[in-house]
């Protein structure tokens, strides 16, 4: 029996998949030879999970890989048409970055909270000033986003004594972790109550811009706003002007419009805005979690089992269950 083809689109650094060796024949692949290379492959690895090359060289017609995973949780730049339209089986990295994540989301609202820049800058200034700050506890927050990173995120907010509306696409009033999931049309209802808004969507057509400037005017003065989704999901304009203009008191982005940021985006010198570099899920070891975690499915697929997280590629997402 032939070995099949596995292709890795992205290689610095590769991927640790010893345990194909002699199962599979893997070739990694750059951007540029990936439209040549994906009619021979049986598997894609998207391992470069950043790169847009997928949409553009998925073939429409012949042959083509029969799944395709990616090493990330939003499958927003691989998806297109033809891949949405055909039946090749889409995977993503469900697991491995929802716990980091949300102790990302849970660092930086204690940060906010305790004023720990204040704290900071007054240390470099030598100056003592005492200050009081906002008890965690009691407060609420808006989880924009009811998948795995969404729950993730709410239930270490719940551990800190936060109260957590959680919001998805739809309702679901028996939930057994929040009791009540809010539908996404309740979100505008929940906005002027909220101390925290957490952004954790995927990346549709249906949340492509979702906060704009009339989302965040219903915001209060006191609200914190974080995005641990995609870029696209904030009109970033709109925030800028909500924060210079004291709208809401603060922001911290984890995920842009275009990545990296350039060295002249404003974005840099927005009051009362923290920036990291798209660097909430990653803790160390995470490479070698992803590498496992597709062998794992490999496995699954050799041997013709079903395949964990299974995009449903109409939606954009794995659905909960």
């Amino acid at each position: 029996m032939t070995a099949p083809t596995v292709l890795v689109l992205g290689s610095d650094p590769p991927p640790k998949l010893d345990r194909l060796t002699g199962r599979a024949r893997v070739i990694f692949t750059d951007e540029a030879s990936l439209a040549d290379r994906l009619p021979t492959a049986d598997a894609l690895l998207a391992w470069d999970f950043t790169s847009g090359a997928i949409r553009d060289a998925w073939p429409e017609v012949g042959p083509r890989p029969g799944w395709v995973h990616t090493a990330s949780a939003g499958v927003d730049q691989l998806l297109c048409p033809a891949l949405v339209a055909d039946d090749t089986v889409v995977t993503n990295a469900r697991g491995v970055f929802e716990q980091p994540i949300a102790e990302y989301v849970a660092g930086l609202v204690i940060a906010m909270a305790k004023d720990f820049h204040g704290s900071w800058e007054l240390q470099r200034q030598r100056r003592w000033q005492h200050r009081e700050t906002l008890r965690l506890a009691g407060t609420r927050a808006v989880v924009v986003g009811s998948g795995p990173i969404g729950r993730a995120v709410g239930a270490t907010l719940l551990a800190l004594g936060v109260k957590v509306d959680l919001v998805g696409r739809r309702e679901r009033p028996d939930d057994p972790q929040f009791g009540l999931v809010h539908a996404s049309e309740a979100l505008n209802g929940l906005l002027p109550q909220a101390d925290w808004v957490v952004c954790a969507a995927p990346l549709t057509d249906a949340t492509r811009g979702l906060f704009d400037k009339a989302v965040f005017g219903l915001m209060p003065p006191r609200a914190r706003f974080l995005n641990v989704g995609r870029g696209p999901l904030v009109v970033e304009a709109d925030l800028v002007a909500a924060l210079r203009e004291r709208r809401i008191a603060g922001a911290a982005l984890d995920v842009f419009q275009h990545e990296p940021l350039t060295v002249d985006s404003p974005l840099w010198d927005v009051p009362g805005l923290l920036v990291s570099p798209h660097m909430s899920g990653d803790t160390l070891g995470w490479r070698d979690a992803l590498a496992e975690q597709f062998q794992d499915n490999f496995d699954r697929w050799a041997a013709g089992e079903p395949l964990l997280n299974v995009v449903d590629k109409r939606l954009g997402y794995v659905p909960v269950q």
